[in-house]
């Protein structure tokens, strides 16, 4: 990517560096749709927010990129945070709905709003932005596309960085299992209204990236079609996996922009098409590809949900690298007087699948009673009952 404006023409690079602030668009949308399991299509609203936001600092003479991406993500995270109330309380279909309201209600006061945004005719932001104080304007094409690629670069590796931690864990057990965060006392609605002010902030600087490479913003960049686009970008490049966003986007641009060039008007036409074999040759998106390879290492997602009443809960998928997978789910509870109750179950790639519940209780003077309880896949079924009394008094089981 570093090397591409040397090995491309100018209009190539121009179109590299629209590719790479649409795909920082697409990151916000797959934070939102595949990581909280929210969704949306009304990320295009923040979009347009930070785009205007960077078009009016560069009208007004602030021409240092730091301050123009720092002032987008700021206006982009404030009108994600008005508007959460509306959005987090939602899912599912409902979730699509409020979000494309709000999108379309922010693109229809953008055109209503002449004094501020310039109304349908946009706004122009002709003057080049420099990357910092002292340093040259970018006035080059290829000098654009490398501050857009750093910048679009570090706030993706932010938001991978992010979800590695505890937080990361937290935004996916919510889209997994909400009912058992709920349950473990979890407040679902504030974990997933601070992603979506984050998603905003994403998408602010994504906008103002796109003034820094068109130096134009009008209502019509931040539409209905670019919405969609960026939810079909999502689903090609794996819900789940932010570099797969980046990937999916690109090639939708290309799509649209260049393989459409022998047939003008026929883009949505290959759009559509692109996106009908994406969702039924690639349910998982590019990103599943990795995970089909033979000797892939096995890849598992962990959730563990803990609470000061001794609720742990333990979710594991696994896949191995032959394409069989694994799914184990496991309920421990552990009373103040030492009650355990294990849950776990299994479900093998050829189909087979384990149920194990096992029951432990142990007083205070060694007393143990196991009850374990297996059902295999082809129907079999064991139980065993264990009493075990540790000290002078021996041992004894039943089975």
């Amino acid at each position: 990517l570093v090397a591409a404006p040397w090995l491309v023409d100018d209009y190539a690079t121009t179109l590299l560096t629209r590719a790479l602030s649409f795909g920082l668009l697409a990151v916000s949308v797959a934070l939102m749709s595949g990581i909280a399991g929210l969704p949306t299509l009304g990320q295009t609203a923040p979009y347009a927010v930070g785009a205007y936001t960077t078009a009016l600092l560069v009208r007004g003479g602030v021409a240092v990129g730091v301050v123009q991406v720092s002032a987008a993500a700021a206006a982009g995270a404030v009108f994600a945070a008005l508007t959460a109330p509306l959005v987090v309380r939602t899912r599912g279909v409902a979730v699509l709905m409020v979000t494309l309201a709000v999108g379309e209600l922010t693109v229809t006061a953008a055109g209503r709003w002449r004094s501020v945004t310039g109304g349908t005719d946009g706004l122009v932001a002709l003057t080049p932005p420099r990357p910092f104080w002292g340093l040259p304007e970018l006035v080059t094409d290829r000098a654009a596309y490398l501050y857009v690629l750093g910048t679009a670069g570090a706030v993706t590796l932010a938001v991978v960085l992010v979800l590695r931690t505890p937080a990361g864990l937290l935004l996916r057990g919510c889209a997994q299992g909400e009912a058992r965060m709920r349950a473990s006392g979890h407040h679902v609605n504030r974990y997933l209204a601070v992603a979506y002010v984050a998603a905003g902030a994403v998408a602010g600087i994504a906008g103002s990236l796109l003034v820094t490479a068109n130096r134009y913003v009008s209502p019509s960049d931040a539409g209905f079609t670019v919405a969609a686009l960026a939810l079909l970008a999502v689903v090609i490049g794996g819900a789940t996996s932010l570099g797969g966003a980046l990937v999916g986007a690109a090639l939708v641009l290309v799509a649209r922009d260049w393989l459409t060039a022998p047939l003008p008007g026929h883009a949505p036409l290959l759009l559509g098409a692109v996106f009908v074999a994406a969702t039924y040759l690639l349910p998982q998106g590019l990103a599943g590809l990795t995970r089909r390879r033979p000797g892939h290492r096995p890849g598992r997602n962990f959730v563990e949900v803990a609470v000061s009443g001794g609720l742990q809960h333990h979710n594991v998928n696994e896949v191995a690298g032959s394409g069989q997978s694994r799914n184990r789910d496991v309920s421990e509870v552990v009373g103040p007087g030492g009650a355990r109750h294990p849950n776990f179950s299994e479900v093998a790639g050829s189909g087979q699948s384990r149920n194990r519940d096992v029951r432990e209780v142990v007083g205070p003077g060694g007393a143990r009673h196991q009850e374990f309880s297996e059902v295999a896949g082809s129907g079999q079924s064991r139980n065993r009952d264990v009493d075990e009394v540790a000290g002078v008094l021996g041992r004894s089981g039943d089975e």
